[in-house]
């Protein structure tokens, strides 16, 4: 069964969230602090995190950037804080998705299942990732999920991979924000778009040689994105 750690400091909350994800098939830990809660993500094997991000001690985005230093889990971002602020920063540390409190617990195990599902394809061995990708100065080993900018191995989240392999996939092709985040995301109408552009900027600091000027990740203003091949 997949393992989910929750890192939430609330027991009421964590203890449904722990309840519903094992009864939908899941095992589930519970850290109720950020330091025990890193601990544990840094010491076991997860498949996938729920982190709230106002926590005692380290808070979910401290935990959220060590975590992404070392692992391409999908973290889960479910939190209180509403501004698109919050959101951007969260996305911009590596989290996968954000989820609103109060929510609803059958929405919130499709999301789970969701990601799980796409994080599964990402590092399997299916047949469409057995050849090699190069384009430019870019060279992207679908087999090993590796991606090499200059010569040097550079890590990337499990959606910045997504999204990077989509964009080289389709060459030349302009692709709107909502496209895209329906395609990579694949939950249109329960997030956010901004998602697209903080994922979009964090993909040209990792491999455009000057991330201002992009030439390769270009935007199209007014209508979207296109990888010029």
């Amino acid at each position: 069964m997949k393992r989910i750690l929750i890192v939430e400091d609330d027991p009421v909350i964590s203890e449904v969230q722990k309840d519903y994800l094992e009864a939908s098939g899941f095992t589930a830990e519970i850290a109720h602090h950020g330091e025990l809660g890193l601990q544990l993500a840094l010491e076991r094997a997860y498949d996938l995190i729920l982190l709230d991000l106002m926590l005692p001690g380290m808070d979910g985005y401290e935990l959220c950037r060590r975590i992404r230093e070392v692992s391409n889990v999908p973290i889960l971002i479910v939190s209180a804080k509403k501004e698109e602020v919050d959101k951007i920063r969260g996305f911009g540390l590596g989290a996968d998705d954000y989820i609103l409190k109060p929510f609803g617990l059958g929405e919130l195990v499709a999301r789970v299942k969701a990601h799980l599902a796409r994080y599964d394809r990402l590092v399997g061995s299916g047949e469409w990732r057995r050849d090699e990708l190069v384009l430019h100065n870019i060279r992207i080993d679908r087999q090993a999920r590796r991606v090499v900018v200059n010569e040097r191995e550079v890590a990337f989240t499990a959606k910045e991979y997504e999204l990077l392999l989509f964009l080289v996939q389709h060459p030349n092709r302009v692709f709107r924000k909502e496209e895209l985040f329906e395609r990579i995301w694949g939950m249109d109408a329960l997030g956010d778009h901004a998602t697209v552009t903080v994922h979009i900027s964090k993909l040209r600091e990792k491999i455009e040689r000057d991330p201002s000027k992009p030439q390769y990740i270009e935007t199209i203003w007014g209508v979207g994105y296109r990888f010029n091949l």
